[in-house]
C-alpha cells in the first residue's frame, strides 16, 4: 500500500483522543481449545497473519497539504511483536478473568507513532478456552471496516486470502493523497454543492443538542478514564420468535431490551427513574456494499429509551415507531449527523476544534448502542473453534457506556464498556440485559420466564 489521507471523519477521531479518553474500538473472541493447538503455536500464528494484512502495516504521519490533514502510510519499521502480545489470568473462571483483564489493556491508549492497534492472545492456566481481544483505533477502522481486517486472523479467511494472492489477483489501489490535477476543478465544485448541505446538516445537529443535561446519574457520571467490560449472551432463535410475532427488526428488539435493562438496572441501585428517559445514538453505516472508501462512513440516529414504561412490550413498540421516524427521516438529520458534518470541515478544523467537540458528546446524547455484524459461517484459529465474540465500542468524552452487540453461531452476543468507576456494577447491568431479553420472550411467546443463571 502507498500513502492515503485521512478521511475527514477518520481525522476527527484522530485528534478527539486523549490519554484518559482512548478512541479505539475493539472485541474479545472466545475460541475452544483444539488438540495441537499449543499458545505458542496460536500466538505464532496470530502474529504470521496480522503482519500479512497490509492494513495493519500503516500509520499516521502528517502531511504538507491539506494544511492541518495527516495521511495513512506504510511503518517501515513495523514489527508485528510490538502489537501481539500473549497475557494469562489465574485460576478460577476464565470469563471473570479474561473480561476483567480485558477492560485493563481497553483502558490503555494505543502508541500513536506506531499502526494503532494491538492483539492479546488471553489464555488461562490450563489447557480450556482462550481469547484473543483486538483492540483498533477508531480513525483506522468503523465497525463494518473492523470486521474485515480482523476476520484475516481466522483460518477461513486466511485460506481465502491466500488462495486469490495466488492467482494474482491485482490490489487496489490506495487514494492518493496529492489529487490528479484534472479532479481539481470538479473537487471544487462538488465542495460549492456541499456547503448548501453542510448548513442543513449543521442546523440539524443544533437542533438535537439539549441545553439540560438531565439530572446526575452514573450514566452522566465525570469520566475517570478507566474501564470495564462485561458480557451477555442472548437465543438468537428466540430474537427472531419475538420479531416474526412482534415485527420491526431484530436491532429494534435488542434496543428495548437494553432500555429494560437499563429501567431494572436502576431499580436495584435504588435510583429514580429519570424524568426525561436516556438518550441512545445509534450508528448508522454510510458505507455501499462492494464499495472501496477505506475511511470511516457513519452517521446515527437518536432514541430516546423509554425507560420509563414499565411493560416490556410497551418499551418495544416505542422503539419501533421512533426508528421507523428515524428511518423516514434519514441519517442526515439529528445529533448522529454530526459524523456526516466532519465530511465537510477543513483538516484545520478537525486539529484545533477537536477538544471543543469531545466536550459537546454529553449534549448530544446519553450512552451508544450499536450492533456489528459478523459473517454467518463458523470461524477457528488454529483449529480452534470461535465461540463467541463480543464486540467493544469505545467511550466517547462524557459517556459512561457503550453497548455493542453482534450475531454468531445462534448467540446474540453482548459486550459493554464502561468508566469503571462510574458503573463498577456493570456486571449487574449485563445481567439485567440477559433477564430483560427473557422476560420479554416469555410474554411474546407464552413461555415461562428462565430462572436467572447464578
Amino acid at each position: 500500500m502507498g500513502t492515503e489521507l485521512l478521511a475527514p471523519l477518520d481525522l476527527a477521531f484522530w485528534h478527539l483522543e486523549s490519554d484518559a479518553h482512548p478512541m479505539h474500538l475493539g472485541a474479545l473472541a472466545v475460541f475452544a481449545p483444539a488438540p495441537g493447538a499449543t499458545p505458542d503455536h496460536v500466538l505464532d500464528l496470530l502474529r504470521t497473519r496480522a503482519a500479512a494484512i497490509p492494513r495493519l502495516r500503516m500509520c499516521v504521519r502528517d502531511v504538507l497539504l491539506p494544511v492541518g490533514g495527516a495521511a495513512w502510510a506504510v511503518d517501515k519499521d513495523f514489527d508485528v511483536h510490538r502489537h501481539v502480545r500473549r497475557v494469562t489470568v489465574g485460576d478460577g473462571d476464565f470469563m471473570a478473568g479474561a473480561t476483567r483483564l480485558a477492560g485493563e489493556l481497553m483502558e490503555q491508549p494505543l502508541g500513536r507513532g506506531l499502526p494503532p492497534w494491538q492483539m492479546y492472545l488471553i489464555g488461562g492456566a490450563g489447557d480450556g478456552p482462550f481469547a484473543v481481544l483486538v483492540k483498533l483505533h477508531h480513525a483506522l477502522a468503523d465497525g463494518m471496516r473492523a470486521v474485515a481486517i480482523g476476520a484475516g486472523i481466522f483460518d477461513e479467511i486466511a485460506a481465502a486470502t491466500a488462495r486469490s494472492a495466488a492467482r494474482g489477483r491485482p490490489a487496489v489501489p490506495p487514494r492518493s493523497w496529492l489529487p490528479d490535477p484534472r479532479e481539481v476543478a470538479g473537487m471544487a465544485l462538488g465542495r460549492i454543492g456541499e456547503v448548501g448541505r453542510a448548513l442543513g446538516v449543521g442546523a440539524s445537529v443544533v437542533r438535537a443538542g439539549r441545553l439540560d443535561l438531565r439530572g446526575a446519574s452514573a450514566l452522566t457520571a465525570p469520566s475517570s478514564g478507566t474501564r470495564r467490560l462485561a458480557t451477555a449472551d442472548l437465543d438468537a432463535t428466540a430474537l427472531q420468535r419475538i420479531r416474526r410475532v412482534e415485527g420491526g427488526t431484530a436491532n429494534d428488539i435488542l434496543l428495548a431490551v437494553v432500555a429494560g435493562a437499563l429501567r431494572r438496572w436502576m431499580g436495584e441501585r435504588g435510583e429514580a427513574l429519570p424524568g426525561t428517559d436516556p438518550r441512545a445514538l445509534v450508528p448508522v453505516s454510510r458505507r455501499r456494499p462492494g464499495g472501496t472508501v477505506t475511511g470511516n462512513r457513519l452517521s446515527g440516529y437518536l432514541l430516546d429509551l423509554p425507560v420509563g414504561a414499565a411493560d416490556p412490550r410497551e418499551r418495544l413498540r416505542a422503539v419501533r415507531g421512533a426508528m421507523d421516524r428515524n428511518k423516514a427521516a434519514g441519517p442526515l438529520k439529528g445529533a448522529g449527523a454530526v459524523a456526516v458534518l466532519a465530511d465537510q470541515l477543513h483538516p484545520l478544523a478537525h486539529r484545533f476544534g477537536a477538544p471543543l467537540a469531545a466536550n459537546a458528546a454529553r449534549m448530544l446524547f446519553d450512552l451508544l448502542v450499536t450492533s456489528v455484524p459478523l459473517p454467518r459461517s463458523a470461524l477457528s484459529l488454529g483449529g480452534c473453534p470461535l465461540s463467541a465474540l463480543y464486540p467493544m465500542a469505545p467511550l466517547a468524552r462524557g459517556q459512561s457506556l457503550a453497548v455493542a452487540l453482534s450475531t454468531y453461531g445462534g448467540r446474540v452476543h453482548v459486550g459493554l464498556v464502561a468508566d469503571g468507576k462510574a458503573l463498577p456494577d456493570l456486571d449487574r447491568l449485563a445481567g439485567a440485559v440477559a433477564e430483560e431479553f427473557e422476560e420479554l420472550r416469555a410474554l411474546v411467546t407464552g413461555g415461562r420466564v428462565a430462572e436467572p443463571v447464578t
